[in-house]
C-alpha cells in the first residue's frame, strides 16, 4: 500500500478496535437496553442515521453499527476504498462521542477552555439564514496543536474577520484563547472538544444540513455525499504533527467533499484539490478558501475595530462596558429619510452633541440617515433602517439590540481604547448603505445627535410622525391591496426544491423577509432571489390558490413543486427549507394546531418535539398538516385561513405565546370578537399531554371544539 492509504487504514483499524471495545464495555456495564441519545436532535446518531437509516436508541443498537464500521475497512490499495475507511472512522468517532452521553455529565467541561461538544438541531436551523445570505460564507475546521500558537490564532482571527464559522478541536483551543481570540457560538468561533473524535460534531452539522434542508433521505449515502460536497462549504486545517487517526479522520472529511490543508510537507502523498500541504501559515486561509471555492466579498472600512458578521452575537457585559445608549434612560431613535438629490451632501457626517470620549457613561442618540436616489422609494426607508441593527453589531466591541426608538447600544472598553468613536458609527452606515443599496441610493448623509434636547426634539417632531405614518400604511396593506406577490429563493443554495411566496400578510418562513423586503430586493437586483408574481388567475380564494403562483413555483423549483396554496396547511401547503422560526402541526385529539418555535426543546401534545415535527417537512417537501413559518405569521389573518384561522391554535410554548400575545389577541378580537384569546391557548406550564389538553380546552370553552373536523 501507499504511505497515504496505509496511514488511513491504520487509523481506521485503531478507531474500530477502540470503538468495539468501548461499546462492549458500555453494554457490560449498563446493559444493551440502556437508552442512548445525543441532546436536542431528532436525528439519533446523525452520521449512522443518514448513511444507513438505522435509528440508534439503545446501547444494543450500536453492535450492528460496529459491524458496518468494520465492513467499510477493506485494506484495498485504492484511494476510493481508503476514503470509505475514513467514513468508518467518522462512524467510530460518532459512537465514541455518543457514549459520553450514556450518563448525564459534563463530558466536555473538564478542560481549561471547555468545548461545547454536540451542536443541537436548533442551532443548525438558526444558521440556515446566514449561510444562504453569505453572512457565513464557509465553515472551517481547525484541529491539532500549532508549533506557534500565535500562528493558528492569526488564522482563526482571519477567518472570523471574513465571517467564516470556525470549529476547533484539540490544543488549538487553548492556543487561540491564550492569544486573545474571542470564542463562542455567538461569535462563530466554537471550541468543540479536545479529543480528535470531537471532529464528528462538525461532520454531523453538515450531515444534518443535508437531512434538514436538502431532503436527503436516511440511507441514501450517495445522495448525502453529493449534498455535502456540493452545498456545504466546509474545509479542514490541521496544525502540527498528524498521526494515522487524524489522517483517517481527514479521509472521512475528503469523502464528504471537504478539502484538508495540513501545515506539514506531505510531499508526494498530496492529493490535489483534496489533501494539500501549506507550510506557510500566512497562506493557509487563502489556500483553504481557494480549494473550497469560497469567494469573500471583503469590505475595508475606515474604523479602528474589526468589522464582520461573526461579531453579530457578541455580548458586552456591564463590567466590560465603556459607554451605553439606552432608551430606558435617554432619548434614542434610528430613522432613514428619503430626500431629493439636491437636498443632500454625499458622505456628509454630522455629530451634534458630545462624543463618547466626553467622560459620560450614558448618552442620548438620535441617528438620522438621509438618502436620495433616482430609484429610491419611501417604502425602502424601513428596509434600510432594519439593517442598522446588523451593521452596528458587525463592529467588534459593539452590541446593539432593538430598533426604532427602543434600543440599547453598548460599546466595550476595549473598542473605546482602540479609538472607536461616533464618527466610526457614521462611516459604517455610509459605506454599508452605499454598498448594499447602491442600486437605489446615490447620496447618503449621516447625522448623529447626542445633545439631549435636540435628540428629543428630533424624536418627537420627525421620527415618531414618520414611524406612525409607516405603521398606518402597513396596517392597511393586505394581500388584497397589492397587485403582486414575490418569490424568495435565497434558501435554494441549501434547499433546491423550496421557494417561499412572500405576501403582505405572509412573510418569509425564516422571519427575515417581508413583502417590502422582497420588493426592495427585486428593485435592487431584478435578476436576484426575489421575483414578482402578478396576482392573477385565482383558482380558489379560500385556500389562496393562483395559477400564476403555481407557474412561478414550478419554475423556481425546476419542477420539483407544481402547486402550492397560500392559506392552507392541509391542501398543498407552502414548502419549507428548514430554517423556519416556527412549525405548525395537527393535534388530532383537539382537532386543532400546535405551534412550536425552534428554541423550544421540550415535548408537545402532538407527541413530538420541534425537531421531530420539523422532520415532517423541510427541504421542499409538502406534508399536509405541517407547515413551517415565521413568528409574525401566527397573528396574521391569513394564518391557516382555509382551515378556520387562528381559532385552531390550541397550544404553544409559553415563551412564544407571550411574544406574540399582543398581536394575536388583537387579530382574534377583530376577527371573532374574542377577548384575550391567548388565555385559551395552553402551553407547557399547563400540559404537554393530549388528553389533559382536551380537558383544559373544554374548561376554557376554546372555539376549536365547535369547528369542523380537519380530516
Amino acid at each position: 500500500m501507499s504511505v497515504l492509504t496505509d496511514l488511513i487504514y491504520g487509523g481506521s483499524h485503531a478507531v474500530a478496535g477502540l470503538t468495539e471495545g468501548a461499546v462492549n464495555d458500555a453494554i457490560a456495564k449498563y446493559g444493551a437496553e440502556k437508552e442512548l441519545a445525543f441532546p436536542d436532535t431528532a436525528y439519533f446518531f446523525p452520521t449512522i442515521y443518514a448513511a444507513t437509516g438505522v435509528k440508534v436508541k439503545t446501547l444494543g443498537d450500536l453492535t450492528a453499527c460496529v459491524g458496518v464500521l468494520k465492513s467499510l475497512i477493506t485494506d484495498q490499495e485504492d484511494l476510493g476504498q481508503a476514503l470509505n475507511a475514513g467514513l468508518a472512522t467518522a462512524v467510530g468517532a460518532e459512537i465514541l462521542e455518543g457514549l459520553k452521553f450514556v450518563e448525564p455529565k459534563a463530558a466536555y467541561e473538564e478542560a481549561r477552555v471547555p468545548g461545547i461538544g454536540f451542536v443541537p438541531d436548533p442551532v443548525i436551523r438558526s444558521l440556515g439564514v446566514p449561510l444562504v445570505t453569505g453572512d457565513i460564507p464557509g465553515v472551517a475546521v481547525v484541529l491539532g496543536k500549532a508549533e506557534n500558537g500565535e500562528d493558528v490564532a492569526k488564522v482563526v482571527k482571519d477567518y472570523q474577520s471574513k465571517g467564516i464559522m470556525t470549529f476547533m478541536i484539540g490544543d488549538v483551543i487553548e492556543q487561540c484563547a491564550d492569544a486573545g481570540v474571542k470564542m463562542g457560538l455567538e461569535l462563530r468561533v466554537i471550541p468543540l472538544g479536545h479529543d480528535v473524535t470531537a471532529v464528528i460534531h462538525v461532520v454531523t452539522v453538515a450531515i444534518r444540513a443535508a437531512l434538514i434542508f436538502g431532503n436527503v433521505q436516511p440511507g441514501d449515502l450517495a445522495g448525502l455525499l453529493a449534498y455535502t460536497k456540493e452545498r456545504v462549504p466546509a474545509f479542514v486545517n490541521t496544525f502540527g504533527a498528524i498521526d494515522n487517526v487524524v489522517v483517517s479522520a481527514g479521509a472521512g472529511a475528503i469523502a464528504l467533499g471537504f478539502p484538508v490543508v495540513v501545515d506539514i510537507d506531505l510531499g508526494e502523498n498530496q492529493v490535489p484539490g483534496a489533501l494539500e500541504s501549506c507550510t506557510d501559515h500566512n497562506e493557509t486561509v487563502k489556500k483553504s478558501l481557494e480549494l473550497r471555492g469560497i469567494k469573500i466579498k471583503s469590505k475595508e472600512l475606515p474604523i479602528p475595530v474589526a468589522f464582520a458578521a461573526a461579531f453579530e452575537g457578541e455580548i458586552i457585559r456591564k463590567s466590560d462596558m465603556k459607554v451605553e445608549f439606552w432608551s430606558a434612560k435617554n432619548t434614542t431613535c434610528e430613522l432613514v429619510l428619503m430626500k431629493e438629490l439636491d437636498e443632500i451632501e454625499d458622505h456628509k457626517i454630522v455629530i451634534d452633541g458630545p462624543d463618547i470620549d466626553s467622560g459620560d457613561l450614558e448618552y442620548a442618540l438620535a441617528t438620522c440617515i438621509y438618502v436620495a436616489g433616482k430609484k429610491m422609494q419611501a417604502d425602502f426607508e424601513s428596509v434600510i433602517e432594519r439593517k442598522i441593527h446588523a451593521w452596528f453589531n458587525y463592529m467588534e466591541g459593539v452590541m446593539h439590540t432593538g430598533q426604532r426608538n427602543q434600543f440599547r447600544i453598548r460599546i466595550s472598553k476595549d473598542a473605546f481604547e482602540k479609538g472607536l468613536r461616533l464618527k466610526d458609527f457614521a462611516e459604517v452606515l455610509y459605506h454599508m448603505i452605499t454598498d448594499e443599496f447602491d442600486a437605489v441610493v446615490d447620496k447618503c448623509e449621516v447625522h448623529l445627535i447626542t445633545d439631549p434636547a435636540k435628540a428629543t426634539a428630533f424624536l418627537n417632531d420627525v421620527a415618531m410622525p414618520r414611524y406612525n405614518m409607516r405603521d398606518d400604511r402597513l396596517a392597511t396593506m393586505t394581500d388584497e391591496s397589492v397587485d403582486r406577490f414575490f418569490t424568495c429563493i435565497l434558501c435554494q443554495s441549501f434547499a433546491p426544491a423550496h421557494c417561499c411566496v412572500v405576501t403582505p400578510e405572509r412573510l418569509g418562513l425564516c422571519g427575515a423577509v417581508s413583502w417590502l423586503d422582497a420588493k426592495a430586493t427585486y428593485e435592487l437586483n431584478q435578476n436576484g432571489p426575489s421575483q414578482p408574481i402578478m396576482k392573477e388567475g385565482c383558482l380558489d380564494e379560500r385556500t389562496g390558490r393562483y395559477s400564476t403562483v403555481n407557474e412561478a413555483i414550478k419554475d423556481a423549483t425546476h419542477g420539483a413543486v407544481e402547486e402550492v396554496t397560500l392559506y392552507s396547511i392541509m391542501e398543498d401547503p407552502m414548502t419549507s427549507c428548514g430554517c423556519f422560526e416556527c412549525i405548525s402541526g395537527i393535534e388530532p385529539m383537539s382537532n386543532g394546531f400546535i405551534v412550536v418555535n425552534r428554541e423550544y426543546a421540550g415535548m408537545t401534545p402532538a407527541g413530538m418535539t420541534f425537531g421531530e415535527l420539523a422532520s415532517c417537512t423541510g427541504g421542499g417537501v409538502q406534508t399536509p398538516g405541517y407547515m413551517g413559518h415565521g413568528r409574525h405569521f401566527i397573528s396574521s389573518k391569513k394564518f391557516c385561513y382555509a382551515e378556520g384561522g387562528i381559532e385552531r391554535i390550541v397550544w404553544m410554548p409559553k415563551e412564544l405565546k407571550d411574544d406574540v400575545a399582543e398581536k394575536l389577541n388583537k387579530t382574534a378580537k377583530e376577527l371573532y370578537g374574542i377577548d384575550n384569546f391567548t388565555d385559551m391557548v395552553a402551553d407547557e406550564t399547563v400540559t404537554t399531554d393530549c388528553e389533559e389538553l382536551l380537558n383544559w380546552l373544554t374548561e376554557k370553552n376554546h372555539p376549536v371544539l365547535g369547528m369542523e373536523p380537519l380530516m
